[in-house]
């Protein structure tokens, strides 16, 4: 797949995958932009709202609300780091993804249509932790939870 002019050959969809949230899967990504709140603020992306739950300060919180994801994520590394980051920080990803794709329908449908696909956030900025890098090195948390997000939602749909 060409990402940024690039040929990234580790970058794979096709009926059994989807490596790397690009293209017609960017609605995957962090960095796509919908509206998804957090603890009562309302973020332009997952991403915006991740990077505000870094900190417990409200007003450094509200810095995250009306900039670019990009902006976000390099915020999110300068302000002050809750205590607790390491114990919250998959359980408040799990959160921001699931209101994410439950208040946005067209995404939500989109992600149940990916079916039992392996989601893996491949990527080429070296991120081990969120997904895997283009040697298949990485937890792929992002992915893990999406899946898990993706089976919650069928479940519920064909309950209905």
């Amino acid at each position: 797949m060409d990402v940024n002019n690039i040929n990234r050959d580790y970058i794979v969809h096709d009926e059994n995958q989807i490596l790397g949230f690009f293209g017609p899967y960017r609605f995957l990504s962090n960095f796509h932009q919908c509206p998804v709140y957090f603890e009562g603020l309302l973020y332009p992306s997952s991403e915006n709202a991740f990077m505000a739950a870094k900190t417990l300060d409200f007003d450094q919180r509200r810095q995250f609300q009306n900039i670019e994801p990009k902006e976000a994520k390099a915020l999110g590394r300068k302000i002050d780091l809750r205590p607790d980051w390491e114990e919250v920080k998959v359980d408040i990803m799990m959160a921001i993804c699931f209101d994410k794709f439950y208040r946005n329908r067209a995404i939500r449908q989109k992600l149940l249509d990916t079916e039992n696909r392996q989601l893996e956030e491949t990527n080429h900025w070296g991120d081990k932790i969120w997904g895997t890098n283009e040697f298949g090195e990485g937890q792929n948390l992002l992915g893990k939870i999406l899946m898990n997000l993706r089976l919650m939602f069928s479940i519920h749909q064909s309950v209905r």
